[in-house]
């Protein structure tokens, strides 16, 4: 699996696809924090569906990613 810089360093991807993927990873550090502190097991419920949906989306996007990239291919079967 590639980090998060690796990701951003490549250059294989469609550059809003690099933005949104790096707005929606903020996204859920932030939840991943606020549900920590928060106390309220209904209010942490409802921030973990949020953050479940974005993961879900950035997951959307990882399979949207092209599978003809050689590169990438090459990287994921040496991994």
């Amino acid at each position: 699996m590639m980090t998060f810089k690796q990701f951003i360093a490549e250059g294989g991807y469609p550059a809003w696809v690099k933005v949104s993927v790096a707005a929606m990873v903020l996204r859920v550090r932030n939840l991943a924090t606020q549900i920590e502190r928060e106390t309220d097991p209904v209010k942490q419920n409802r921030l973990m569906a949020q953050q479940n949906k974005s993961l879900a989306y950035v997951a959307g996007l990882g399979v949207a990613v092209n599978t003809n990239d050689a590169q990438l291919m090459g990287k994921l079967h040496t991994n």
